[in-house]
């Protein structure tokens, strides 16, 4: 649309929303023109729709006229001169929002970019995997971790005296014990049934199977053997990630049975075998093996922080947003979920989400030092709150990462973060679904201030660091486009 074409549509949306009078305020976003006005009922929103260039319109506190990016600005510069009202940035809720947007655009653009660029090999796949089985659990688990959390300041405050114990509390502590314990007490079912969806077999029968690995019905006078080592087997072993191999090994067979199956028997058999084949086997050779391998986890991570000290808290933290980005950090939801089960939170996570925080202090730095480049600042500052936050996408994507250096030095601040946290071992979150400044609320044992104090190690290293080595001279210029930031 030429500039003639951007000036003709900013008259008809000044027309079509009751004219110049009736409008208070003219801004813009990526993707929209944004007005505020007085009489509602003199906007001609069937209209609007209909105008050439326009894609939609919506009405909340504003009227939203989607014209697209890169034509929104120009039909709202368009729009001010003939309206003749205040520049856009003269509102600084408007501009915190067009910030915003501007922000998870360049983000998801870049993102996709990358992603784009990456050969997908098997490993990657099977993460992808992982990733679509726990990531619908996020919200349980973090209610879950808050609950912990709350149960824990409660007990503590009744232990120190600052609140009086009384049978109302003490039910109280009791009912957020039973709410959280639920959500990991049966996890495993909801894990079948959301492996059973990603291999494409039986829901009911996945969340069967992941019953299967709590051993309801067995007693203590009658156990279940381990094949292996002659002992009882335990209720939940293997926990979920016995689960998800149980689950992939009943989509096969269920499959073969399916196949050779007649359709007049189907319904009633190949359930039926199928579940009891792989109950079978889930029983007695994928809990023993699963088993072992969480146990090996639980140790691999007390030894790894133990003898690795600052040293691996520091490795840790620094190489977890460059894994992020290769899409090969799933792996770990599950480790964090069976440590969390077997001892109640998990010490990694702490550690990792330092990685977070070293992007935030390199974007601060780069905000401070390009002020003169009005497009990068207005990325940063749109991706700021949700760095903040533990959500490092806008931030990853949308800044540090296109403009190449910054990336490197805030992974370097977030090393000295981790190495921080490491120093203090069993520092842990009761969740595995929270990051940032969210996860005080869910770190055990009252250490939250621990934590809380790596953020601050990772916010000032990564400002550092990028302060003085991180910052192309590039950015630092004027400029009036975002192209630098722009992954191809």
């Amino acid at each position: 649309m030429k500039e003639h074409g951007h000036a003709e549509l900013a008259q008809q949306i000044i027309d079509l929303s009751g004219g110049k009078d009736n409008i208070t305020l003219i801004t813009n976003c990526m993707t929209r023109v944004r007005l505020e006005v007085k009489d509602r009922n003199l906007v001609n929103t069937e209209k609007l729709k209909g105008l050439k260039g326009v894609f939609g319109v919506y009405v909340d506190a504003q009227i939203q006229v989607v014209v697209g990016p890169g034509t929104a600005k120009k039909v709202a510069d368009a729009a001010l001169e003939i309206w003749g009202g205040a520049p856009a940035s003269s509102h600084p809720a408007e501009t915190y929002q067009a910030d915003k947007e501007k922000a998870k655009e360049i983000a998801a653009k870049n993102k996709q970019a990358i992603k784009s660029k990456q050969k997908v090999s098997k490993v990657q796949l099977a993460l992808k995997t992982i990733s679509n089985v726990f990531i619908p659990l996020s919200a349980a688990l973090i209610a879950s971790g808050l609950l912990a959390g709350l149960q824990s300041l409660i007990v503590t405050l009744v232990d120190s005296g600052t609140i009086a114990d009384s049978i109302t509390i003490q039910q109280f502590i009791n009912l957020l014990r039973v709410m959280k314990a639920g959500v990991l007490s049966y996890l495993v079912i909801h894990v079948g049934v959301n492996a059973a969806r990603e291999f494409k077999t039986d829901i009911g029968l996945g969340g069967a199977l992941g019953a299967t690995v709590l051993l309801t019905g067995m007693t203590a006078d009658a156990p279940l053997v381990n094949l292996f080592t002659g002992e009882a087997l335990k209720s939940g072993q293997g926990g979920v990630i016995g689960v998800v191999a149980a689950v992939w090994i009943l989509s096969k067979i269920r499959k073969k049975v399916s196949e050779i199956m007649p359709a007049a028997l189907d319904l009633v058999l190949t359930g039926f075998i199928s579940f009891t084949l792989s109950g079978l086997i889930t029983i007695f050779i994928i809990m023993p093996i699963a088993g072992l391998v969480s146990d090996a986890i639980l140790v691999g991570v007390t030894q790894l922080l133990e003898i690795g000290g600052v040293v691996a808290g520091f490795i840790l933290a620094a190489i977890w947003l460059p894994m992020v980005t290769l899409g090969v950090h799933h792996f770990m939801t599950p480790i964090h979920i069976e440590l969390i089960n077997q001892t109640g939170m998990t010490t990694l996570l702490p550690i990792l989400a330092q990685a977070g925080a070293g992007q935030v202090g390199a974007a601060f730095a780069i905000w401070l030092k390009c002020r003169k480049n009005k497009p990068l600042t207005a990325i940063v500052k749109g991706g700021l709150p949700s760095g903040i936050l533990g959500i490092g996408e806008p931030l990853i994507y949308g800044v540090t990462l296109p403009l190449g250096k910054p990336f490197i030095t805030a992974c370097l601040g977030a090393g000295v973060g981790g190495a921080f946290v490491a120093a203090f071992n069993g520092v842990g979150a009761t969740s595995q679904a929270l990051s940032g400044v969210l996860m005080l609320t869910v770190i055990a044992d009252q250490k939250w201030y621990i934590y809380g104090a790596g953020l601050l190690v990772s916010y000032i290293f990564g400002f550092i660091f990028t302060y003085l080595f991180g910052v192309p001279k590039s950015a630092e210029r004027e400029a009036e486009t975002l192209e630098e930031l722009e992954i191809r």
